[in-house]
């Protein structure tokens, strides 16, 4: 349908219509960032999936890319119709070899049936993928750093602007969307975008999927619409919490962290707030890639705060004195 029966400018505005939001943590609406790239005029064109997922206790990305890699792929082909592009990269953590394997199977699978490659459904449109893994380094999830690291320079984060839309890899217009993000748009294609935003809240529509880990009873991934509440994922989905002696208690519980490094943890209070973009940014935490870590009352908040800042500094690339110096010094106030 997006090859032989959509235009571009009705692949940007279906997605746009359907309020789909980057599901990488930023929260940018898709069909936005996807018509900023249209309109750019320049003969290369890049997409690129981002899937170098570090924050500790996420992983769905992960998951999909074992799970159903083909929905990435015809995500980034969509998206590649939408602005006009003819090369994608899949860029993987490396940590994920399974990933990485089942994602090359899915890419060479797709050029056999010839939905990768030249003149794709007789259309006279091309698109090739190639999938690169990531260097191990946390910063390069950051879409500059990770666009740097593509290019084979040390992955580091640039200033924006430029945003990527305009100038990114090899400084052509590029598009750069997580895998959830990537493979929910087929979804979206195929049944409409009303049927994707009667999901959700208003400004925050379709699905999350969300990694439950911690003092939780049933750890793993939930796919929930957005605007459920924590109280509706920790105690209904997840069972309950845990006690020091593994136990499932309703009275437990202390705090969840939420959103990476760069999110923030909620406690009691915020246990019947909706979980979405807006109501989250609102109280100085994040939806984030969606890592959920619970903890009971026995947890020690100290060492929760001085275990992120120590990954926070360990995984500092140095660029910028502030985060270089300033990590390295609360790291040690916590010590």
């Amino acid at each position: 349908r997006a090859y032989l029966e959509m235009i571009p400018m009705d692949i940007c505005e279906e997605i746009t219509f359907s309020g789909l939001r980057g599901r990488g943590g930023g929260g940018f609406p898709t069909g936005k960032k996807w018509e900023l790239t249209r309109i750019q005029n320049s003969e290369k064109k890049f997409v690129i999936c981002n899937g170098d997922e570090g924050d500790p206790g996420a992983f769905m990305d992960r998951s999909v890319m074992e799970g159903n890699p083909h929905s990435v792929i015809e995500g980034m082909m969509i998206a590649a119709r939408a602005i006009g592009a003819d090369e994608g990269y899949i860029y993987v953590r490396a940590e994920y070899p399974l990933a990485v394997k089942r994602v090359r199977k899915a890419v060479e699978q797709a050029e056999k049936l010839n939905l990768l490659g030249n003149n794709i459904f007789g259309s006279g449109l091309n698109f090739t993928i190639q999938v690169m893994e990531g260097a191990g380094a946390f910063v390069c999830g950051e879409e500059t750093a990770l666009m740097a690291s593509i290019m084979g320079e040390r992955g580091m984060p640039n200033p924006k602007p430029p945003f990527p839309a305009q100038s990114g890899l090899f400084e052509k217009p590029t598009v750069i969307n997580n895998v959830e993000t990537l493979s929910t748009v087929p979804l979206i294609i195929l049944k409409g975008a009303n049927n994707f935003s009667s999901l959700g809240t208003q400004k925050s529509t379709g699905t999350k999927t969300f990694a439950l880990t911690g003092h939780v009873a049933n750890t793993g991934l939930i796919e929930v619409p957005f605007g459920t509440t924590l109280r509706e994922i920790i105690y209904n989905i997840g069972g309950g919490i845990l006690d020091e002696k593994g136990n499932i208690t309703h009275e437990g519980f202390k705090s969840v962290q939420i959103g990476g490094p760069s999110g923030g943890c909620l406690t009691e209070e915020h246990l019947d707030m909706p979980l979405d973009f807006d109501s989250l940014t609102g109280i100085g935490a994040m939806v984030g890639s969606g890592g959920l870590v619970v903890m009971n009352k026995q947890t020690c908040m100290v060492s929760i705060a001085r275990y992120f800042m120590q990954f926070t500094q360990n995984e500092s690339c140095g660029k910028c004195v502030l985060c270089r110096e300033g990590t390295k010094q609360m790291l040690s106030l916590l010590d």
